[in-house]
């Protein structure tokens, strides 16, 4: 009979995660990244198959604590603007260490989404998922009469996709909080009513 499997497959994971969001793919040798994770070398093959193939696994995972973080910033705002603002600001709001670290999207993009199909599709997926989240926001917010009526709510998503993005290479580059704070203030009052408009709806 084989023998059981004497480690947890999601905490190496976990450390698989930290080696390549550190390190990123090409990097980061099978061999370091076996030794990393403790586990031995048939173990390792049998049960993740290859470096690829825990790389993507692991992106994956990410992308989706990731897009479930945004949701759950959003969720505790009840107004739509007012949760976008949320979502923006908490990019200024992480700590240097974090904000040193990248986004291991990001990077994985920027290394290997172009050559990789597999890897370029789960960015685009992501990106897909972050912008159909936002749209939807930016047409409740218009309904609200937060947002201006010119406003195109897909247009308005991808824009604010972009600085989302934009956020985190800066911040990886080492923009401070407060720069980061102005991005994202300014990418909302793109966005806001006029006082005296909203003051008006508001009166009716």
């Amino acid at each position: 009979m084989p023998r059981p499997k004497e480690f947890d497959p999601d905490k190496v994971l976990e450390v698989a995660r930290s080696i390549f969001w550190k390190n990123g793919f090409e990097a980061t040798s099978t061999e370091d990244l076996r030794v990393a994770m403790g586990i031995g070398r048939q173990s390792f093959y049998d049960t993740f198959g290859s470096k690829r193939q825990i790389f993507v696994e692991v992106l994956r995972k990410y992308s989706s604590d990731g897009i479930q973080e945004c949701i759950a910033t959003l969720r505790a705002e009840k107004s739509p603007l007012a949760a976008l603002e949320r979502l923006l600001l908490s990019f200024s709001k992480e700590t240097p260490e974090k904000r040193a670290r990248g986004c291991m999207g990001v990077a994985a993009m920027c290394e290997l989404g172009v050559g990789d199909l597999e890897i370029a599709e789960v960015g685009k997926s992501s990106t897909a998922t972050l912008e159909s989240i936002l749209e939807g926001l930016i047409r409740e917010a218009k309904a609200e009469g937060e947002v201006r009526a010119s406003v195109r709510e897909r247009a308005a998503a991808r824009q604010l996709n972009a600085t989302i993005l934009g956020m985190k290479v800066l911040a990886k580059g080492g923009a401070s909080a407060e720069a980061l704070r102005d991005i994202a203030l300014s990418a909302i009052d793109g966005l806001r009513m006029m006082d005296n408009t909203v003051q008006n709806k508001r009166s009716k």
